[in-house]
């Protein structure tokens, strides 16, 4: 190959990467498909590797758009106001209590949605939440930087909470109940781990008794582009609204569990969440009386379009020698013991995430251990401390995911900042230690399934 293509391949990425973090209120799918249009005219990608690109991330991407047309569907019935309401009074004044009740929240919600829509729900909802406790900005920042932390991270443990996750799982040929039977324990015990360190961090911050909101405060006007079908809340009686809530989240929980179920038998994925989305939207037209028609305007399609454009630039690396490269450094390593292949690769992964952003990072990851020859157990192994590395390895620094730009972002605009002192002052500490032990327990743990 060219010098001057692997030279225009490596600068396009590279500039791609730079523009996301410099800009992070850009939709991120406009610097990606500039990027992908170059890389496939510098010649790095055939025109042949787009149908190789398109198979890859189908399914993926069809699965990550339905559950994401669902979690519209729950604003629309104004599921997530109500789980707010509910949260402040769970915590019984307590502040303590609110802190666990939050980072409850921001996990269910990356289980029930996926990392970006979780962040994109509960960040606005805790800046409400928060704001009208009339809180000060240091007692707000544990609620929203553990609650930002624990959403993220929450995408390791299923495999369809995060589209770059759906887009590995493919690359390395395996299913997302055997990804599920794998990850979920010691992930899950990450997660613990990861909230109590961040307890422990937050301890003195955390007010012990939380003021009273004020009367009506959750009447206040909504900000209608974080929020833009909570009105619709107002169809749904008071008097039934608990009770609807409730079935709505039951119905969401049979969705997620009919995804598993559909992997342990083979139909497919995206056609299961596909019929629990259309389930979904014809509830809501028959409750509210919204047509499906909303979805077309609302749904966010420009995330297809960097999942596919990101991926032509990774493939555009691959080519070029990237993962070859990895492969010659890393082999020798990961190839000793499933013990040594768990940390290596998920330290690689981290370290390659927080430098180029995760989601290039885990494909780039993948794509290097499917060239490894490596048996089927050290390959599953290795793949999934990929995983731990993109989602929680990746919250080192705020530039390691989208979800962490985008939070960032959010905080700005509800005028509460962070810096990346105090960012750094926490996830020194958290991430390393989180993720470390997350990758150990992982090797243990499938050690002793198999």
């Amino acid at each position: 190959m060219h010098d001057v293509t692997i030279l225009l391949t490596v600068l396009t990425f590279l500039l791609t990467i730079s523009f996301i973090f410099w800009r992070p209120n850009v939709n991120e799918a406009i610097p990606a498909t500039i990027g992908a249009i170059v890389v496939l005219l510098s010649g790095s990608v055939s025109y042949s590797d787009l149908g190789t690109i398109t198979t890859t991330i189908g399914g993926a991407a069809i699965t990550i758009m339905a559950t994401i047309v669902m979690a519209i569907v729950l604003e629309s019935f104004g599921f997530f106001h109500w789980a707010a309401e509910k949260l402040l009074v769970r915590a019984r004044g307590s502040g303590i209590r609110l802190f666990w009740y939050t980072n409850l929240l921001c996990f269910l919600m990356t289980l029930f949605v996926n990392n970006d829509g979780s962040i994109l729900i509960t960040t606005p909802i805790l800046l409400m939440l928060l704001r009208n406790l009339g809180l000060k900005t240091h007692q707000k920042i544990p609620y929203l930087l553990s609650g930002a932390l624990i959403a993220t991270a929450s995408s390791a443990p299923i495999g369809v909470s995060n589209i770059v996750n759906l887009i590995a799982l493919k690359i390395v040929h395996m299913d997302l109940y055997m990804h599920t039977a794998m990850m979920f324990v010691p992930a899950s015990v990450g997660l613990l781990v990861l909230a109590g360190l961040l307890f422990v961090c937050f301890y003195r911050a955390l007010p012990r008794h939380l003021p009273a909101a004020p009367s009506g405060s959750w009447n206040a006007p909504i900000d209608k582009k974080a929020h833009p079908l909570q009105e619709s809340t107002a169809l749904i009686p008071i008097e039934k609204r608990g009770k609807f809530m409730r079935n709505i989240l039951l119905f969401v929980f049979g969705v997620r569990l009919s995804l598993f179920a559909a992997s342990y038998v083979h139909f497919p994925v995206p056609a299961m969440a596909i019929l629990g989305s259309i389930a979904l939207l014809a509830w809501r037209w028959f409750a509210l009386k919204i047509t499906p028609l909303d979805m077309l305007k609302k749904t966010p399609w420009y995330i297809l379009v960097f999942a596919f454009s990101m991926y032509v630039i990774i493939y555009g690396l691959h080519n070029i020698g990237l993962t070859q490269t990895l492969i010659h450094i890393f082999k020798p390593l990961v190839s000793q013991d499933i013990v040594h292949a768990s940390v290596m690769m998920g330290v690689l992964v981290s370290v390659l995430s927080n430098l180029f952003n995760n989601h290039p990072a885990l494909m780039v990851g993948t794509l290097t251990l499917t060239n490894m020859d490596l048996d089927p157990l050290t390959l599953k192994i290795a793949y999934l401390a990929s995983v731990i590395g993109s989602d929680v390895g990746s919250l080192l620094l705020p530039i390691g995911t989208l979800a962490t730009l985008m939070w960032m972002h959010l905080l700005k605009k509800g005028n509460v900042k962070i810096s990346w002192g105090q960012y750094l002052k926490v996830t020194s500490v958290v991430i390393p230690i989180t993720t470390i032990f997350t990758l150990f327990i992982l090797a243990y743990w499938v050690y002793w399934l198999f």
